[in-house]
């Protein structure tokens, strides 16, 4: 059996398992084709709540979700060119900071950001194009599965109401992304007019997150653009905050990280990073 081949059975598989589990929750049938059926099976991941898998389906999903990984093409963190070498910045720790466009469930670094809702429990939207949803997606339900486990410790400890505050991060294994880890955090929220308190919110998200790192002896660490989607924060605003409080950070933690990724999905949001690094 070829490669494909093999892929392509991992995929039947995993849409009748999924379908079977999800009874009522879906009303479609099964797709004939590869991508209807790639569709149908991310829907169903997404919908799914916390709950155990048959260990052979998830032997199956793990097996189909690492293949997809190779088959999206994984990209070295420490591949990336730095600030220092793709623009000649001179800017300061220009040696450790990297930009980088393109789906950030494809780095293989120590830990890349998640921006989360306070629930932490990733997005329930079917194919839904937020990172929370994407990273949930390759990383497989285990992701969800770890989530809750920690938002139900958190809950006994806390009360029942216990939502997860604005930049307190959460930190899980990457299961089947490149990635070793994931740093969920939950940005703020701008409603109306961008205040201080807003602004220092982004700040601790990206500075707790790199603390988080040095805590647990991550070397790399690649940040999504925090809250700057459906959370409306202002770009051009929330990238300057984030270069300020990286370049701070390293600053005060010599030695402590080796790279530090501004990952972006937006020619808008590469163009204000390069600017601020090579402008």
């Amino acid at each position: 059996m070829t490669r494909s081949d093999a892929q392509a059975a991992r995929l039947d598989a995993l849409v009748q398992a999924f379908w079977e589990d999800a009874g009522d929750a879906v009303d479609f049938a099964i797709p004939r084709e590869a991508e209807g059926k790639r569709r149908a099976l991310r829907a169903m991941m997404n919908i799914r709540m916390p709950a155990p898998v048959d260990e052979a389906v998830l032997a199956v999903q793990d097996a189909y979700l690492r293949e997809r990984a190779r088959e999206k093409g994984i990209v070295e963190a420490t591949g990336i060119p730095t600030v220092g070498e793709s623009l000649h910045s001179s800017a300061p720790h220009a040696d450790q900071i990297a930009i980088w466009q393109g789906d950030i469930t494809r780095l293989a670094a120590d830990a890349i950001v998640n921006a989360a809702n306070d629930a932490m429990l990733g997005c329930f939207v079917p194919l839904h194009s937020c990172i929370d949803n994407c990273i949930h997606t390759y990383a497989g339900v285990q992701l969800r599965a770890e989530c809750d486990r920690q938002m139900r410790a958190l809950r006994a400890k806390h009360g029942p109401g216990y939502r997860q505050p604005t930049a307190v991060p959460m930190l899980t294994p990457g299961y089947n992304l490149p990635a070793r880890h994931v740093i969920h955090i939950v940005g703020p929220i701008v409603d109306g007019e961008l205040t201080a308190s807003h602004e220092r919110a982004l700040a601790d998200c990206y500075a707790n997150t790199l603390d988080m790192c040095a805590q647990n002896g991550l070397a790399s660490v690649a940040f999504c653009c925090i809250s700057t989607g459906v959370f409306r924060f202002p770009a051009d605003r929330a990238a300057q905050i984030a270069a300020d409080t990286v370049t701070s950070w390293l600053d005060a933690h010599p030695g402590k990280l080796a790279r530090v990724i501004f990952n972006v999905f937006s020619d808008r949001d590469r163009a204000l990073y390069e600017a601020i690094y090579g402008g």
